[in-house]
């Protein structure tokens, strides 16, 4: 377990979420209430290299009665349960009433399997495999972003079982879609507001800003920069980012690519070394729309991990479902400084010395 950290005495204050042009409501002292709720428990068990009933091992059949060929690296497939389809019917309805409207969700929904072992998660793979990973998925965001009526490709993993994950097989996944989703909508939106406002785009002004104050930072680089915001809205949220803008994460070059992998390797690390256990997250790559140019936007990697305690979820209750407003139940610098703390190498790599 992490050392216990001082938490800095700060009550009832709001920080201003510049990507979501909103406040977040800081009460750190709310993190060690009394809770007489639910608690998660977690096991750090041994899962092994291939499991026969994985449908997403190879050679394994999967629920859609297709068999995975014996792939050796990162392996794309069509989802078997896709949430969008190219053939979604144009008239899926009858006539609607207004206010109320209808639209066939169209587009293409894949599966990202990271590596063949049923047990590498992103934390326990080498740099090099993880660049293999990054390939794939500019490979694919320009590949999806070229079919006709996509205009915005989401790349996202879903890692625990208190995120919904039945299958513990290291994977993402790719929705290409006719719509863009709601989050980039709004930081779409903010950076474009304020780069018309200031000249500057808006997530270089948050590296900088970082940059400057300097105790959320978790790794830094030449090319890349990750950081628990002062904005954070979960504990342990952090963003991952290239410090060259790019809008997609297809425009990052080789070097960029390589220090990016570092990064990512860094994070999950540190996440997994925290309470010595896989941590669940939910992470997501925020990119542009793909039908025009963004000079505005500023690609990035945001994780949400849904723990605030070991065993501990964030519940979004009145004043996040209710009120549209979140409240952090810990303070930014204080969980930056747990994950500073945490070593880069791997509990399970560690020798016993260490």
């Amino acid at each position: 377990m992490s050392s216990t950290f001082p938490s800095i005495q700060t009550k009832w204050e709001e920080r201003w979420h510049p990507l979501r042009e909103e406040w977040v409501v800081i009460a750190a002292h709310r993190q060690n209430r009394p809770w007489i709720g639910e608690t998660i428990s977690f096991q750090d068990k041994d899962i092994p290299s291939y499991q026969p009933d994985c449908y997403l091992c190879p050679q394994n059949s999967r629920v859609s009665g297709a068999s995975n060929p014996p792939y050796a690296g990162v392996y794309v497939f069509d989802n078997d349960h896709p949430c969008v389809g190219l053939n979604a019917p144009e008239d899926p309805t009858a006539t609607i009433a207004p206010p109320y409207q209808v639209r066939p969700a169209q587009g293409l929904a894949r599966v990202i399997c990271y590596s063949p072992h049923h047990n590498l998660t992103m934390a326990l793979m080498n740099t090099n495999a993880i660049e293999n990973v990054i390939n794939v998925w500019q490979q694919q965001t320009y590949e999806l972003g070229q079919t006709p009526g996509v205009k915005h490709v989401l790349c996202f993993e879903n890692k625990g079982d208190v995120v919904g994950v039945s299958n513990p097989h290291p994977h993402g996944q790719l929705y290409a879609t006719n719509f863009v989703f709601k989050t980039i909508e709004i930081e779409l939106h903010a950076s474009e507001h304020y780069l018309n406002e200031h000249g500057r785009t808006l997530f270089t002004d948050i590296i900088a800003a970082e940059q400057q104050d300097g105790r959320r930072i978790l790794f830094e680089d030449e090319y890349t920069i990750a950081f628990v915001p002062y904005f954070a809205r979960y504990a342990y949220e952090v963003y991952v980012a290239p410090k060259r803008r790019v809008a997609h994460i297809y425009e990052m070059n080789d070097a960029e690519v390589q220090s990016y992998a570092r990064a990512l390797k860094n994070i999950t690390v540190r996440f997994d070394n925290l309470w010595r256990m896989s941590f669940p997250y939910v992470m997501a790559h925020h990119q542009a729309p793909m039908d025009g140019s963004y000079d505005a936007y500023h690609f990035f990697t945001l994780f949400h991990p849904p723990l605030r305690q070991p065993g501990l979820l964030k519940y979004l209750a009145g004043p996040e479902i209710g009120g549209g407003n979140f409240i952090s139940d810990t303070l930014p610098e204080d969980k930056a400084a747990e994950l500073q703390a945490q070593s880069t190498i791997h509990y399970r790599e560690q020798s016993v010395e260490e």
